[in-house]
C-alpha cells in the first residue's frame, strides 16, 4: 500500500473531503480562529477517518477552549488505528476541564505509541496539568510522549 500523505489549510476544504481511506494526515488551521465549534467539526469529520494511524493538528491560535478540546478529544478516541498523534494546541483558550477531557479521551486510543501534545499559553492551571498527567498515565502503549506545555509552575506537577 502507497503511504499517501494529504494536507489541508482551511477548515471548509477539510469538511468537504471525502478522504476516509487515508492513513495520514497533516491538517494546519493556524490562526483560523475556528473555535470550540470548529474544533467539535473537525472531531466529527475525523471520526470518518477509520484508517487513520498517523495524525498531525496544527491548531495554535484558534480560540479553542474547553468545548472544542473536549470535542475533538471524544472524536479522536474513535479512532481507533491511531498510533501516532501531535496535536499542537498552543495559544488557545483551554482550561483545566479541558485538559482533563483531552487526557482522558487520549487514554482512550488503545493504539496510540507516539504523542506530542503542544498546550502552551492556554488557560491551564496546576490541577488541569495534574489530571492531564494522570489520565495520560493510563495509556501503557507509549514509545514516545512530549508534553509542551511551557508553563513553569507546571514542573512540580510531573515531577521535572
Amino acid at each position: 500500500m502507497v503511504k499517501q500523505i494529504k494536507n489541508y489549510n482551511q477548515l471548509k476544504d477539510f469538511l468537504s473531503s471525502s478522504l476516509q481511506t487515508h492513513t495520514h494526515l497533516h491538517i494546519g488551521f493556524s490562526s483560523n480562529k475556528i473555535g470550540d465549534s470548529g474544533a467539535s467539526s473537525l472531531g466529527s469529520a475525523l471520526e470518518q477517518f477509520t484508517n487513520l494511524s498517523n495524525l498531525t493538528l496544527n491548531l495554535y491560535y484558534n480560540q479553542i477552549g474547553d468545548a472544542g478540546a473536549l470535542g475533538l478529544g471524544s472524536a479522536l478516541a474513535q479512532c481507533t488505528n491511531l498510533s501516532n498523534l501531535t496535536l499542537q494546541f498552543g495559544s488557545n483558550q483551554i482550561g483545566d476541564a479541558g485538559a482533563l477531557g483531552l487526557g482522558s479521551a487520549l487514554a482512550q486510543c488503545t493504539n496510540l505509541s507516539n504523542l506530542t501534545l503542544y498546550l502552551y499559553q492556554n488557560q491551564i492551571g496546576d490541577a488541569g496539568a495534574s489530571d492531564l498527567g494522570s489520565a495520560l498515565a493510563q495509556c501503557t502503549n507509549f514509545s514516545n510522549l512530549t508534553l509542551h506545555l511551557g508553563q513553569k509552575q507546571f514542573i512540580c506537577c510531573f515531577g521535572l
